[in-house]
């Protein structure tokens, strides 16, 4: 492969995963939307058909639930939050930022 070959192909790799964090991110924002309005909707709930709604309410909560978190899963896999370099890293960022304010005393 050629080296602006490889280039592209990374290029579209990651812009291929932003495209997915994105669509995920926009995912999350409708689910707390609509987590929020079917709680205030248990809250205000009353009637002849409180028991059928409230049934359908958490069946919806449930279902939405299961599939942004396999949404998550699917954008995320492979990526834990804390690896073995992750301390390290930190460490060395906190280190140069140390170094770098110090610098002017």
């Amino acid at each position: 492969m050629k080296p602006e070959n490889k280039n592209e192909t990374l290029l579209l790799e990651a812009q291929k995963k932003l495209k997915k964090l994105k669509i995920f991110y926009i995912h999350l924002l409708g689910y707390i939307v609509v987590v929020m309005l079917l709680s205030y909707n248990l809250y205000i709930m009353a009637g002849p058909y409180k028991p059928f709604f409230q049934w359908f309410d958490i069946c919806i909560l449930v279902a939405w639930t299961a599939f942004i978190a396999m949404h998550g899963w699917h954008v995320f896999k492979g990526k834990i939050f804390f690896k073995r370099d992750w301390e390290s890293k930190k460490i060395r960022e906190f280190m140069e930022t140390e170094n770098q304010s110090k610098r002017w005393e």
